[in-house]
């Protein structure tokens, strides 16, 4: 690729994630064709040149803020996850992957066949619950559907939490953004991370 290309292709990825960082666009595909369109050119960066750039922006606006705030979330994650115990909750998303920015919230998956379930036992623990729906996503002619509950934690910190059925718990899914496996971290896995290196990475960059 020539030099003009790639220079090209940085500017579109770094205003992608401008668009993704300011909230303006939610989804990475939308952010790109609508950058490409500004810059009148047909390039589209890859979801990880965009996810790149989206962490500079995070680092270069909020700087050691960022760090602390991901140790809290972190810390969040474990006790909602401690909550929900019985059903082998899985810390995901970008606090798992350490490039939270300032409109993340905790993304947790947990496996259980009755959504409500989990529901009562979160009502339970106090959480306050802000909404809970039914999503299908359909994937190379796959559709599958999960429950959503989206809640707010004493330390307001935001979080989703997606009930999948209990056979998909030793499933791996591709990362759409990073394009490595998700994996997540267990409630051992991250009590130990606070414990030893609270603010590490999981990204393949």
């Amino acid at each position: 690729m020539d030099p003009g290309s790639l220079s090209l292709r940085r500017r579109i990825a770094r205003e992608a994630a401008n668009l993704l960082y300011s909230g303006s666009e939610k989804e990475y595909k939308q952010a790109k064709l609508k950058a490409a369109k500004t810059s009148s050119s047909r390039l589209l960066p890859t979801n990880l040149e965009v996810a790149i750039e989206l962490d500079r922006i995070a680092d270069e606006n909020e700087g050691l803020v960022r760090q602390k705030r991901l140790i809290q979330m972190r810390t969040e994650a474990l006790r909602l996850m401690c909550l929900l115990t019985a059903y082998h909750p899985t810390l995901v998303g970008s606090v798992w992957r350490g490039t939270i920015h300032h409109d993340s919230d905790i993304d947790i998956v947990v496996y259980h066949d009755q959504a409500d379930d989990v529901l009562d036992t979160l009502r339970q623990g106090n959480i306050r619950i802000t909404r809970a729906e039914q999503v299908a996503v359909t994937k190379k002619g796959n559709r599958k559907v999960s429950y959503h509950i989206y809640a707010e934690s004493s330390a307001e910190e935001k979080a989703e939490i997606k009930v999948a059925g209990s056979e998909e718990a030793t499933l791996r899914t591709k990362c759409e953004i990073y394009g490595d496996q998700i994996v997540g971290l267990r409630i051992e896995e991250l009590k130990k991370l606070l414990g030893q290196n609270p603010t590490r990475r999981f990204v393949p960059f």
